[in-house]
């Protein structure tokens, strides 16, 4: 995205998980991730983080004076491998369906495929140029 530009969710609010990515946060900390010219409002970040909370999205580690810092549940790799089964599953299990449709839109290139490749044999003990 151009011009400080951030991808946003269904809500329209930018994904906080780049600053819980990083470990347990504040609501402030949070919100302060976000550019500054479209950054929402200090209670609009605490009502999210409160929701994933009840969610159990999120959780409470600690409280510092009227501060709670709160930790993703679940890994960014783990969230990343739901995602991608659940992708499979929405084309039958089948990854050749997905890498077509990649190879289509010019989203997979020859490098993203030897890599792929390298990691495919590496998986299968075959690490063999």
């Amino acid at each position: 995205m151009a011009n400080g530009q951030t991808k946003t969710n269904q809500t329209g609010t930018a994904s906080a998980g780049g600053a819980l990515a990083k470990g347990a946060c504040s609501v402030r900390e949070i919100q302060e991730t976000f550019p500054e010219p479209n950054r929402p409002a200090y209670t609009t970040v605490q009502t999210i983080v409160y929701r994933l909370e009840r969610k159990k999205a999120l959780r409470c580690v600690k409280r510092i004076s009227n501060a709670n810092i709160f930790e993703a549940v679940v890994s960014r790799k783990d969230a990343e491998r739901r995602l991608v089964d659940e992708l499979l599953g929405l084309f039958g299990g089948r990854a050749k369906m997905v890498m077509a449709h990649l190879v289509e839109s010019g989203e997979l290139t020859l490098e993203d495929v030897k890599e792929a490749e390298k990691a495919l044999r590496k998986s299968s003990g075959k690490d063999r140029p």
